[in-house]
């Protein structure tokens, strides 16, 4: 079996199972946040910031941006190796969407925690 060094679970196996358990736990969230939406208080500023102040909403948005941005990586990464052939070229491309992914994980977390 080949392994490739930038592939995410090392190999198609994993790289399988998470994809599956990535989109389960982003599928998860999106049904929180409507569910927020459907039979939450209705929506002023307080109800808003409360929402967001819970510990327990802001650890699950943490949670399904690591994987969003799992599932992204994986994604990319079968297209790059599918499609772009020339090694330097898809080395690169890998490299500025880790970069991309990378400012996105940060981004995410100061905005969530306001550090």
């Amino acid at each position: 079996m080949v392994g490739h060094v930038s592939s995410f679970g090392r190999n198609g196996v994993h790289d399988f199972i998470l994809i599956r358990a990535t989109a389960i736990i982003m599928t998860l969230y999106t049904l929180y946040l409507v569910g927020f939406f459907a039979f939450g208080p209705e929506l002023t500023y307080q109800a808003w910031i409360a929402f967001w102040g819970q510990t327990s909403t802001k650890v699950f948005t943490m949670l399904a941006l690591v994987c969003l941005l799992i599932h992204a990586w994986i994604g990319m990464w079968q297209v790059l190796t599918d499609y772009i052939k020339p090694t330097m070229l898809r080395a690169l491309m890998q490299f500025g969407i880790v970069a991309l992914l990378f400012v996105y994980l940060l981004t995410g977390f100061f905005v969530l925690w306001g550090v």
